[in-house]
């Protein structure tokens, strides 16, 4: 019902910026929260950032706080990660993902739709 698709990874330098877009299409009236989660190989998927589609509530991981700022377009159906600052350790792949009611929090298998994710390397 809902497909979600991630932009903007790229190669960089610590320190530097980046700008991640979810684009969402299908059912958009469905989605209520959406999400940022990444994971680096060998690891498991980690909570950044979480928004309320309509509401604009926020939430976000102690890591990347004072660094990201995620937003949402609704114009555009589209959510954004700034990322700020970036540290080597942050090399994962980001994916998006959305929840059908009011849920903005950390774990990952209360999210009901994800995308292909987008790679995101950071180097020293």
């Amino acid at each position: 019902q809902v497909q979600l698709v991630e932009s903007g990874g790229g190669l960089v330098q610590a320190g530097d910026s980046l700008r991640l877009s979810c684009a969402v299409s299908g059912n958009t009236f469905s989605s209520y929260a959406m999400s940022w989660f990444r994971q680096a190989p060998g690891k498991e998927r980690e909570f950044v950032a979480a928004i309320g589609w309509s509401g604009g509530a926020t939430n976000y991981a102690d890591s990347v706080k004072g660094r990201f700022t995620i937003s949402s377009d609704t114009a555009k159906n589209t959510m954004y990660l700034q990322m700020n600052s970036l540290k080597p350790e942050e090399t994962a792949a980001d994916y998006c993902a959305d929840h059908i009611s009011d849920y903005l929090g950390t774990d990952s298998r209360a999210y009901d739709y994800w995308g292909q994710g987008t790679q995101v390397a950071v180097s020293s």
